[in-house]
């Protein structure tokens, strides 16, 4: 039930602490933003081009330093 029903969001709180949950496949980046193990944001884009031939441990890097650039105004 809960993958067919709509996301709700929770709304930040500036004073608390946030987690960042990334993960990276050969296809595209993802990214969620939780605060209280509630969510706050969720990002995902397809790899660039170049990323394409990254290996797996880049790729990891390179969506965290996503994460971090798109969530910076929360961070």
């Amino acid at each position: 039930e809960q993958l067919t029903s709509t996301p709700i969001l929770a709304v930040p709180d500036p004073n608390g602490d946030f987690t960042v949950v990334t993960d990276a496949s050969g296809e595209g980046l993802g990214g969620i933003l939780l605060q209280n193990d509630h969510v706050i944001a969720y990002e995902s884009r397809k790899l660039k081009l170049h990323e394409l031939n990254y290996v797996p441990h880049d790729l990891e890097l390179v969506v965290i330093v996503h994460a971090v650039q798109v969530w910076r105004h929360y961070l």
